[in-house]
């Protein structure tokens, strides 16, 4: 079976105790890891920001800084140096080495889907075993009073356990496999997703400018990716606008400057605009050819929203000459009542804009909202999409469509699903779940797919325990 050597990959790394998760997105359990994670102590007082010379430790507490600021709380970290609310509970394994604070992030969902169930002969779909799975680390020190210096890693094993063309996915497209786009299919990410470093300095309490370097890595534009909000976690697929909003994660060759004040941040990035090739395990040739833009707030604990622009230069390897303009907008919301037991939100639109030869296309849209209720062992959750996708990028051809042009269609796709936490060892969840999902596309391109397809899966999936205190080793 494809996963078994994934599986026997995790077995080996949750033997270690390094290693560990945070699915960001999530508000603390406890009440002391939630004062600690604002900066309070016991009592509930402000402690001393960490560039006061504290850095280590207050009251025997390590201090647990933002990864981009020792001003900011750790449940804020996002993806790449998007932000997270700070009511975000954090699945990880985390440890102190010195001056080192090292976390320890992933998931790997072993599962069998089957996208248009029971579809008729020439309409689209398709069934597999596979597992998506991801692994992160990241190390962070203080340096002197101000500053603060993080690594971050994130590898995949995907190119394994979904091959070269990845898993299907109905109504998906984006990136391409031996010359043909991939379309009704989710490409796989690239075994190195992200090797990044960083460097804040703080001028106050209220002021830090951060240089963030990633190869690959991932500029600032839209909000933090599908694989790490706490929303999205139990959905094992991502999103169908995930090339209008953030599909960017995965870039090879990123610089971006971020300016915070206060509960603002600016940020500004150079990047690499072509998507990653076929080729999972190399390294793709830096381009430093597009920019991207991003305003966050977040204006309370609960609350975390971006507006975000980029020009990406010839995103698809198959339309070299094509670049897009894309623009998105976010708010993802947490809060929580006790120990797994949650409620967390995302409500993002992502525009993109094609420009060839001087000519810029009429925009298409996307809209993401998705909700991930935890309570205790079980959890509920459900997502709901709209997407314009084209004829082209469906591949799909009508014999009424005049030569030259390419409409767009709309597709609607509801998607619920079910979990249950059977198991926990060794600080790891074993958590069993269900889903399916409900399309309803545009009558035009119903022959190719049917009025309402339906699709439908299974899964077990495996990631570090919430995080509590008391399981900190300092």
């Amino acid at each position: 079976m494809r996963f078994s050597f994934p599986l026997t990959v995790l077995a080996g790394l949750l033997a270690t105790p390094a290693l560990a998760q945070h699915h960001p997105g999530t508000p603390a359990p406890a009440d002391t890891a939630r004062r600690i994670m604002s900066g309070q102590n016991h009592a509930g007082h402000t402690m001393p920001p960490a560039s006061e010379g504290a850095g280590m430790s207050h009251g025997g507490m390590a201090d647990m800084s933002h990864a981009y600021s020792r001003n900011l709380p750790m449940s804020r970290n996002g993806s790449g140096t998007a932000w997270n609310p700070d009511n975000t509970p954090m699945y990880m394994w985390m440890h102190h080495k010195g001056a080192w604070m090292i976390m320890n992030h992933g998931a790997i969902s072993p599962r069998f889907t089957s996208q248009n169930i029971g579809r008729k002969s020439g309409q689209r779909g398709g069934s597999t075993f596979d597992a998506p799975n991801w692994f992160m680390t990241m190390a962070q020190r203080p340096i002197g009073q101000k500053g603060l210096l993080n690594f971050t890693a994130m590898l995949s094993l995907d190119p394994l356990t979904e091959g070269g063309n990845g898993y299907p996915l109905l109504f998906q497209s984006g990136e391409a496999y031996k010359g043909q786009p991939l379309v009704d299919r989710q490409h796989p990410h690239d075994l190195f997703s992200a090797l990044s470093v960083s460097y804040t300095h703080a001028f106050s309490e209220d002021v830090d400018l951060t240089a963030y370097f990633g190869y690959p890595g991932e500029p600032a534009i839209g909000p933090v990716a599908f694989m790490h909000r706490i929303s999205a976690m139990p959905n094992p697929d991502a999103g169908l606008g995930h090339h209008w909003q953030d599909a960017t994660h995965i870039t090879f060759g990123v610089a971006t400057l971020g300016l915070r004040y206060k509960q603002f941040k600016l940020e500004g990035s150079n990047f690499t605009g072509r998507e990653p090739d076929e080729h999972r395990y190399g390294f793709d040739k830096p381009r430093a050819d597009s920019w991207a833009g991003r305003l966050s707030w977040n204006p309370t604990p609960a609350l975390a929203l971006q507006a975000s622009h980029a020009f990406i230069k010839g995103p698809e390897t198959l339309h070299p000459d094509e670049d897009v303009k894309r623009t998105t907008a976010s708010v993802i919301q947490s809060s929580s009542w006790g120990e797994y037991r949650y409620i967390t939100s995302a409500l993002v639109w992502g525009m993109n804009q094609h420009v060839q030869d001087g000519h810029t296309d009429p925009a298409s849209h996307s809209v993401l909202a998705e909700t991930n209720v935890q309570l205790g062992k079980p959890a509920v959750y459900g997502r709901y999409e709209f997407v314009q996708k084209s004829d082209e990028e469906l591949q799909i051809v009508r014999s009424d469509t005049p030569a030259g042009t390419h409409p767009t269609y709309n597709v609607h796709s509801v998607t619920v699903g079910a979990n249950y936490r059977v198991a926990q060892v060794a600080n790891v969840d074993f958590t069993l779940g269900a889903q399916a999902t409900v399309y309803r596309p545009e009558s035009e391109i119903r022959g190719f797919y049917g009025s309402a397809p339906v699709s439908g899966q299974v899964y077990l999936r495996l990631n570090p325990s919430l995080m509590k205190m008391g399981r900190m080793k300092m």
